[in-house]
């Protein structure tokens, strides 16, 4: 009897079924990967914004100033201002020194800074001027915020609001909580004119 060379159909069967079993398990395997991947990019991007937002908020409040301004109708406003984080208004408002002039532009070393919520979003706003002038564009520090709450440490003890009676007082540090859909509430502190007061 001559032997035949080859495979039998079920041979083939059974070979396509592993092999199948085998690519169904590689591809479950690779969109595991990307979506790991992903939400690790996400991640990522979410914890370096709140770097970069807690950086510039320690360096604008370690070189606060105790320096009055005044609005744009000349009214004097205080060096300080704080509330819980609560309401439309600012939220924090200070004199920031060590602006950067590289153009050597004919103004001022100091800045007035303003960090407001609106909509949801963390803002950050400069003035040109620290007496008078209006307010440049906004720039998002944080967004999908569903909650702010403001501290200031003054003499040893934590206020909800900061509301010194002397103009050019400022608080020794700020407490911030953050509270961002979908992510665990963020607590940061930071001195205040490098708390040297």
């Amino acid at each position: 009897m001559k032997s035949e060379n080859g495979f039998t159909l079920i041979e083939m069967m059974v070979a396509l079924l592993i092999f199948g079993m085998l690519a169904a398990a590689g591809v479950s395997l690779l969109t595991f990967s990307v979506r790991a991947q992903a939400a690790a990019t996400e991640r990522l991007d979410r914890v370096g914004d709140d770097q970069r937002f807690s950086s510039l908020l320690a360096a604008d409040l370690a070189q606060a100033v105790p320096r009055v301004t005044r609005d744009g109708v000349g009214a004097n406003q205080r060096a300080f201002v704080g509330t819980n984080g609560v309401g439309a208004a600012p939220v924090l408002r200070y004199v920031r020194s060590g602006w950067s002039n590289p153009d050597g532009a004919a103004r001022a070393s100091i800045q007035r800074v303003e960090i407001a919520l609106v909509e949801g979003r963390l803002e950050r706003r400069t003035y040109a001027m620290a007496d008078g002038a209006g307010a440049g564009p906004a720039i998002i520090l944080a967004d999908d915020v569903e909650s702010l709450r403001l501290r200031y440490r003054d003499k040893g003890e934590w206020k909800s609001a900061w509301d010194s009676l002397t103009p050019v007082a400022m608080p020794r540090a700020v407490e911030l909580v953050i509270k961002r859909r979908g992510q665990p509430a963020l607590m940061m502190a930071f001195m205040v004119g490098a708390g040297t007061k």
